[in-house]
């Protein structure tokens, strides 16, 4: 049974350290929880990875018994807003972060599968099923780029993109600040954490003269 790695399939998972990159990105599915607060210190947010990976780990595991059809079980990924952008970039008062993380599975993934999984994971976790939700996320076209080290150093490179690459390719920024763990943050040094940085983007609309 052949095993696909969706990191190596799909090039929106592709980027370079120092290069942004303005990428498509199709419609996807995840598995998702919300939550609110800094994730360093907040318990919501190790609550919210434990109820996470459990249903993904089984979702994997369904597919690769029922359907045949085996893969990687995708990196954690994180949408992030805030009323204030700057708070990213310039304050990072994390406190103020309102965040999704999520995981991405196949679209050959069902409703039914999905329920099945957290049902299975809320027998150990009861909270499971407030938590996870399956949902698409359509953000289409892009700019992205990969942070090597420390996420407390994103701030100089999500500045150059968000005031620099960003209007000077006449586009404006639309959707959430969305970050890609390639690694483990929770067993990787600060120093050899490797992120994609994105943000959904759009043209400027320009007025009739």
């Amino acid at each position: 049974m052949t095993k696909t790695d969706f990191r190596k399939t799909l090039d929106t998972y592709r980027a370079r350290s120092g290069q942004f990159r303005v990428v498509e990105v199709p419609p996807m599915r995840y598995v998702m929880v919300d939550g609110r607060g800094d994730p360093n210190t907040s318990r919501e947010f190790t609550e919210a990875v434990e109820a996470l990976y459990p249903v993904a780990y089984k979702l994997k595991f369904a597919s690769k018994q029922d359907l045949g059809r085996d893969y990687v079980v995708m990196p954690l990924e994180g949408l992030w807003w805030s009323e204030r952008m700057e708070t990213f970039t310039s304050a990072r008062d994390k406190s103020r972060w309102n965040w999704t993380i999520m995981s991405m599975v196949p679209d050959w993934i069902t409703d039914e599968m999905f329920e099945a999984a957290v049902t299975k994971a809320g027998a150990k976790n009861p909270a499971v099923p407030d938590l996870v939700r399956l949902e698409n996320l359509d953000e289409r076209r892009c700019v992205q780029t990969l942070h090597i080290g420390s996420f407390d150093d994103e701030a100089e490179t999500l500045a150059r993109m968000h005031h620099e690459f960003i209007p000077e390719s006449g586009l404006t920024m639309t959707g959430r600040h969305h970050e890609i763990y390639l690694n483990d943050f929770r067993r990787t040094t600060p120093a050899r954490l490797r992120t994609i940085l994105r943000q959904p983007v759009e043209a400027v609309a320009h007025s009739e003269p």
